[in-house]
């Protein structure tokens, strides 16, 4: 599968504070599915990841991880 998201494996999304992401099909047949895979580089630089149906549920389980990373934080 070639993609733009990625060279050798590694994230193209390098610029802190941005998002990418791109949808791409996976299985046989009329099984088939559209996916997004979703990338966001946060302002400390840290990289969230994830491959879900729709890019709202990715977007979803981005602000859940900021959240526990700021209840992380906010611990120390």
């Amino acid at each position: 599968m070639a993609t733009r998201m990625t060279i050798n494996g590694v994230s193209t999304c390098t610029k802190a504070g941005t998002e990418k992401y791109e949808k791409f099909q996976t299985g046989i047949g009329r099984r088939k599915r559209t996916l997004v895979q979703y990338d966001y580089r946060h302002t400390d630089g840290e990289l969230f990841s994830c491959v879900k149906p729709t890019l709202d549920e990715c977007r979803t389980a981005r602000d859940k991880w900021l959240t526990a990373k700021k209840r992380k934080e906010n611990k120390r």
